[in-house]
């Protein structure tokens, strides 16, 4: 098995975890910004100190950052933070297991992102895995008991919602990896370390004057939470630095695409630690979008 595989395996699990966590900050003490902001405000300083480590001990030194770095930089850190507020607010919506799937759009969009941010190319094959995705998103975007015209059920605030995600974090990825890609020199590792060193500390500072400007007390909020919120923040870090690694090593829809192993373990956990039920027609669209993820990975 290829490494990026194990990493990408490892970055679902300590992702899975985080947004359980952020699930729990939200429902009682923290607005939706209050529980994005936990994941970079305690795993910004260890990544740093990681980054300074391993460019210390391994010789490699400062990196010599290139023009084309800030660009990706910025528009895969501001995305990951508009998409992470979508899921965080998305889980007010809709159950655990079903609001992960639908941030799971990511994986069908991130080859069109690709090709319009990198030039990544994709099949026919994986096209069809698209169509097949889609159909699946469409049979969760509508509540269970829904009444009413079909239109209105499928395009509600839960499906705008898990769709930004997906998008954002279709953009995301991308923007990470040309951000990673442009460093140039350096092994694999120091180059995701660095940035995500750079992310994190930028995602930090952007969330900070956000908070102090229109959410006065969310920051202190935050620091008295720091029980549970230091644990999003190190759950962060630890997928982070899988999911940067991965990105530098393999294109991102496939990285996102071996991802979706994360629909399972978010299964386990709304059963087990939230309690709750998946539908029947909720099951239906689950296994299509797994569907059309299994073809993605079999066709790339």
């Amino acid at each position: 098995m290829e490494p990026w595989i194990l990493i990408t395996l490892g970055a679902a699990a300590a992702q899975t975890l985080r947004f359980m966590l952020q699930k729990h900050l939200k429902a009682t003490q923290l607005s939706t910004a209050g529980a994005t902001f936990a994941r970079f405000i305690y795993s910004a300083p260890l990544v740093a100190v990681i980054a300074t480590l391993y460019a210390t001990t391994t010789g490699q030194g400062a990196p010599q950052v290139p023009a084309q770095f800030w660009p990706y930089m910025l528009a895969g850190g501001t995305s990951q933070i508009l998409a992470t507020m979508c899921v965080v607010a998305l889980f007010m919506h809709r159950n655990f297991a079903v609001g992960i799937t639908f941030k799971k759009t990511e994986v069908l969009l991130s080859a069109l992102f690709g090709f319009l941010i990198l030039g990544d190319v994709f099949t026919g094959w994986a096209i069809f895995a698209m169509c097949v995705g889609l159909a699946g998103v469409l049979l969760l975007s509508d509540p269970p008991g829904g009444t009413g015209p079909w239109h209105q059920r499928i395009f509600n605030r839960a499906t705008a919602l898990g769709l930004g995600a997906g998008i954002l974090f279709g953009i995301s990825g991308n923007g990470y990896r040309g951000a990673s890609l442009s460093l140039g020199d350096g092994d694999v590792f120091y180059r995701a370390i660095i940035t995500l060193a750079f992310v994190t500390a930028f995602q930090t500072l952007s969330m900070a004057a956000y908070l102090a400007w229109r959410e006065r007390g969310q920051i202190t909020t935050v620091l008295r939470a720091w029980r549970v919120a230091g644990l999003v923040g190190l759950t962060s870090m630890v997928g982070s630095i899988c999911w940067f690694t991965a990105f530098t090593l393999q294109n991102a829809a496939y990285v996102n695409a071996v991802g979706q192993v994360e629909l399972l373990f978010s299964l386990l956990i709304g059963a087990f630690v939230f309690g709750e039920k998946v539908t029947a027609r909720e099951w239906q669209g689950l296994t299509l979008l797994t569907a059309s993820i299994i073809i993605l990975v079999l066709v790339t």
